[in-house]
């Protein structure tokens, strides 16, 4: 699918509820008791949409690319959250009491039914913790695997009391046409998790891996391979991803996302960088052979399958090396007609992977700390060393795909917009997925 079609059904999805209430044609209230109402409906929508968007489905972010569908994820709680907090403030100082038989548009109620009340504000608190500890997850104690947990019940438990809330609360949600429609998007957010944490492992379940070797790069960086186990392997594109369970049931929690190496042309093994930097990392070189894993692929848009320039150039930091291997290795078997130029920092000179295979490529290697006899680019991947390394045709004509640090990609990204180079010029991937 296309981004404009999605964000079109992802704005008539958040707005739907707006729409139906404003087609009952009630006598309007006071400005602030309608916008207290809408502001209510619309984080609730907002809310159930995030199921969508947090539940890795590749015919969303394959338009609008991994990177942005949680970006917009992350926002669109934030401001769920703003909207929720403003919302119960706009009420004081309007009527209220018990139902009047007369008052059937609840024109002149506001409820003060403790039952109805108490879901709601139940899930004030709990709106706010969610967002809050995604926010703030990097600095907690918990595991990456336990918080997501937690955050995709806390998630459900949250949108079963605004849906409570909604129905009884609400002037408009109580409305046939609006129960109906609350029901059905909280059954679709419902099976989103479903399908997630049951159907999806089992789908990957039916399509083992095994382990084929498992090969130290450089001192932190090891190179892991698997191979289909009883069928036929996955069909990706050079420069994608999949999150990866090694050692683990299909259902387990403990996944990571790791860059494809291999190119699709080399047959149904895939290979894997990967660098030692959390707990399943720092334990790859205690992986036996033949031992199961599971792949969930593929995923990414670092991809330059029909694009439309002649160039292509390639800026990886430190690991961010593992898509760029799968695009060059993929160009180089097909003869796909691209010109490649590869840029490649890191810290140290040990720490360059399969430097012998991309020495034959056009490649510029960087070192932030080097060695007195190192011959090649120093300092960090910035606007001068892209001004040193490229030319004017590069930034107006060429694509550019990056991956590696977030702080490199930032200032990289920034300088190239500065030189001319279209935003639908630059594919990147920074893998901050929560």
């Amino acid at each position: 699918m296309k981004w404009p079609f999605l964000v079109l059904v992802y704005v008539l999805l958040i707005l739907a509820p707006l729409g139906i209430s404003g087609f009952l044609g009630w006598p309007p209230r006071s400005f602030h008791q309608e916008l207290a109402s809408g502001l209510g409906m619309l984080a609730f929508s907002i809310i159930l949409v995030e199921f969508l968007l947090s539940g890795r489905f590749r015919f969303i972010s394959s338009g609008l690319g991994m990177d942005v569908t949680m970006r917009v994820h992350q926002l669109m709680a934030r401001t769920a959250l703003g909207f929720a907090l403003i919302h119960p403030l706009l009420y004081q100082g309007t009527p209220n009491g018990g139902h009047r038989p007369w008052d059937v548009t609840h024109q002149l109620t506001i409820t003060t039914d403790l039952s109805t009340l108490s879901s709601g504000i139940g899930a004030y608190f709990l709106l706010f913790i969610l967002v809050v500890s995604a926010i703030a997850r990097k600095s907690l104690e918990y595991k990456y695997e336990t918080w997501r947990f937690l955050h995709g019940l806390g998630a459900l438990v949250l949108a079963c009391l605004l849906l409570h809330h909604t129905v009884y609360a609400g002037r408009y949600g109580g409305h046939p046409s609006l129960t109906y429609f609350w029901l059905a998007l909280s059954s679709v957010a419902a099976g989103t998790l479903l399908y997630v944490y049951l159907v999806r492992p089992l789908r990957q379940r039916k399509n083992p891996w095994r382990v084929t070797s498992v090969s130290r790069l450089t001192p932190r960086q090891w190179e892991l391979r698997l191979k289909p186990d009883g069928h036929k392997g996955i069909t990706f594109e050079a420069g994608q991803f999949a999150w990866l369970k090694v050692g683990h049931s299909a259902f387990s929690l403990n996944e990571n996302p790791f860059s494809i190496s291999s190119a699709p042309a080399n047959g149904p093994e895939v290979s894997f960088v990967i660098k030692e930097l959390g707990d399943f990392t720092r334990n790859l070189g205690q992986i036996t052979l033949q031992t199961h894993a599971y792949l969930d692929a593929p995923h990414g848009n670092l991809s330059i399958k029909n694009r439309p320039e002649k160039g292509v150039v390639l800026i990886a930091g430190g690991v961010g090396i593992a898509p760029m291997l799968s695009i060059l290795r993929q160009v180089r078997l097909n003869g796909t007609q691209h010109d490649l130029k590869l840029i490649y920092g890191n810290r140290a000179e040990e720490q360059i992977v399969y430097r012998q295979e991309l020495s034959k490529e056009d490649a510029v290697f960087v070192l932030s700390e080097p060695t007195k006899d190192w011959q090649g680019e120093t300092g960090l991947i910035d606007g001068p060393l892209l001004d040193r390394n490229l030319s004017s045709e590069h930034f107006e004509n060429w694509l550019f795909v990056l991956c590696g640090p977030t702080a490199m990609m930032d200032s990289v990204e920034d300088h190239l917009i500065a030189r001319g180079a279209s935003s639908e010029r630059i594919l990147s991937e920074r893998f901050d997925y929560d």
